[in-house]
C-alpha cells in the first residue's frame, strides 16, 4: 500500500498505531520522537507520516515543516489531545492533511491513511500518464512556471477554461495538458480549429446534423460535441466562429444540451470545454462581434500563455529539446548561433524558432549552426521605428555610431560582447567602429 512513518513519544500508542497500520498492508516505520522523524524523512520517502502534536524538543509543527519542504511531501495526519482543536487548525493551516483527536477509533485512522495513499497513486498515475501523452513543456523562465501552475491547479476540476495568447505559443499544448491531468484524462480529447472550417461547415461539425439537414447531407452525423462524450471538447481559436454558433454554444454551456441542424429534439453531452484565442475577445464583445454572455461563460477560468519575448529563459531549451527530437546534439549549435538566437525577440513564438532551427540545420549540413545558418526576421516593432526614422536628413551614420556606443557600454567596453548583442562577428564590429573613427577624424579635420 503506502510507507508510512509513525511519530510518537507514547510507546503503547505508537506501537498499537503501527501495527494496526501494517494490518493494512502498509511498510511502517516507527520512531519515538520529532528529532528521529527528521532524520527518518531525510533518508527514506514517505506516503504519509502520522505524528503527535506535543512532543518534547521537536514537535509534530515542527515535524510537519520538515515534511511539507520536501520534493514529494508526505501527507502528513496529526494527532492531538482532547480539546487542543486550535492546534490541529493550525496544523491544517500550515499544511496537514488531516487530524485525529485522542482517544480516537484505530478504524477510522485506518480508512484516513488507506484514503491518502489512494490518492497519492492516483496523482502519481495522472504525472505519469500526462508526461507520456503530453511534449515536454519547458518552464525554465517565471511566467512559463506560472502558466504551467495555473494548468494544473485547473485539471482536476470540470470548470471550462479559456486559454488566451498569441499565435504560435503553445495553447494547444497546455489544453492536452490539462486533459490528460484531470479527472476524464481516460476519455476523449477531441480537437477543433474554428478558424480552419468555413461558417457553415462549422455549426455542423460542432453540433451534427441529421440526414437531409441541408444540400449535401445525405447521411445523419454525430458532431464532434458527441465524439467528446466524457471527455475534453478543445475549440481552437474560439474567437473566429459566428453569431449563430455562438449562440448554440452559449447554450450549451449553460444549459449542457444542444440540437443537431435539421433536428428538433435536445441532446446532453458530459463535455469538459477549454477554448483558446489569440484575439482580444474584451474587445471584439466591446465591437459587438463576440457576445458577452458567452464570454463570461468560456472565461470561468483564464490563463495567459507568454509570448517568447517575455520568456528568454526558455529559448536555448526549447532550442535544445528541437534539435534533441531531430536526433541533433545540442553541441551543433554553436555559440555565435546561440546568442543570436536570444537577442531576436520572436514575433512568431515557439512556431517561428523551430521554423529558423529547422531552416538552419538544411543550411547547415554536416556544420555546426553559424549565426549565418539563422535566418531571422525584422519584427514589427524594429520595423516601424525604421520607418519612422526614414525622413530628409536621416543621418544613418550618426545612427549607426549611436548603435555601437549603446552596445559597447552595455557590454561593458567588451567588444567581443558587444558584437554579440549587435548579432555580429567581432572582425566586423572592429572594422565598423574603425571606420567610423577614421570618418569622424575626417570630418574633424576639415
Amino acid at each position: 500500500m503506502g510507507d508510512i512513518l509513525v511519530v510518537d513519544d507514547e510507546p503503547k500508542l505508537g506501537k498499537l498505531v503501527a501495527e494496526m497500520l501494517e494490518l493494512d498492508g502498509h511498510h511502517v516505520q516507527r520512531v519515538a520522537g520529532g528529532k528521529q522523524a527528521l532524520t527518518a524523512m531525510a533518508n527514506f520517502a514517505m506516503d504519509v507520516v502520522v505524528t503527535d502534536l506535543r512532543m518534547p524538543e521537536v514537535d509534530g509543527l515542527q515535524v510537519l515543516a520538515a515534511a511539507v519542504q520536501q520534493a514529494d511531501a508526505p501527507d502528513v495526519i496529526v494527532m492531538t489531545a482532547h480539546g487542543s482543536t486550535e492546534n490541529a487548525v493550525e496544523a491544517m493551516k500550515r499544511g496537514a492533511a488531516d487530524y485525529l483527536t485522542k482517544p480516537f477509533s484505530m478504524a477510522e485512522l485506518r480508512v484516513r491513511v488507506k484514503r491518502l495513499c489512494e490518492h497519492r497513486l492516483m496523482r502519481r498515475r495522472s504525472s505519469a500518464l500526462v508526461e507520456r501523452l503530453t511534449p515536454h513543456l519547458v518552464a525554465e523562465s517565471a511566467p512559463m512556471r506560472a502558466t504551467l501552475d495555473a494548468a494544473m491547479r485547473v485539471a482536476p476540476t470540470a470548470t471550462t477554461v479559456l486559454l488566451m495568447g498569441d499565435s504560435g505559443t503553445g495553447k494547444s499544448q497546455i489544453a492536452r495538458r490539462i486533459h490528460y491531468a484531470s479527472a476524464v484524462s481516460t476519455g476523449p480529447l477531441v480537437e477543433v480549429h474554428c478558424a480552419a472550417l468555413p461558417e457553415a461547415l462549422l455549426e455542423s461539425e460542432l453540433f451534427g446534423h441529421e440526414k437531409g439537414a441541408f444540400t449535401g447531407a445525405q447521411l445523419r452525423r454525430l458532431g464532434h460535441l458527441a465524439a467528446a462524450e466524457g471527455g475534453t471538447l478543445f475549440l481552437d481559436e474560439i474567437g473566429d466562429i459566428s453569431s449563430a454558433t455562438q449562440v448554440k454554444l452559449l447554450r450549451f454551456l449553460q444549459d449542457r444540451v444542444y440540437v443537431p441542424l435539421g433536428s428538433t429534439t435536445e441532446r446532453t453531452a458530459n463535455v469538459r470545454v477549454i477554448a483558446a484565442t489569440n484575439r482580444d475577445l474584451k474587445g471584439a464583445v466591446a465591437a459587438g462581434t463576440f457576445r458577452e454572455d458567452l464570454y463570461y461563460r468560456l472565461n470561468v477560468f483564464s490563463i495567459v500563455v507568454p509570448p517568447l519575448r517575455e520568456r528568454p529563459e526558455d529559448v536555448l531549451p526549447l532550442a535544445v529539446r528541437f534539435l534533441a527530437s531531430r536526433g541533433v546534439p545540442e553541441e551543433r549549435l554553436s555559440a555565435g548561433a546561440r546568442a543570436r538566437l536570444e537577442q531576436h525577440t520572436w514575433p512568431g513564438n515557439v512556431r517561428e524558432l523551430e521554423n529558423v532551427l529547422e531552416r538552419g540545420l538544411i543550411l547547415a549540413g554536416d556544420s555546426p549552426i553559424a549565426p549565418e545558418h539563422l535566418t531571422l526576421g525584422v519584427a514589427p516593432r524594429t520595423r516601424n521605428v525604421v520607418a519612422e526614422l526614414l525622413v530628409p536628413g536621416f543621418d544613418l551614420d550618426g545612427l549607426e555610431r549611436e548603435l555601437l556606443q549603446a552596445a559597447m557600454e552595455r557590454a561593458g567596453g567588451n567588444k567581443s560582447a558587444a558584437a554579440r548583442l549587435l548579432g555580429i562577428t567581432r572582425r566586423r564590429l572592429y572594422s565598423r567602429l574603425d571606420s567610423l573613427a577614421a570618418q569622424q577624424e575626417g570630418d574633424s579635420e576639415g
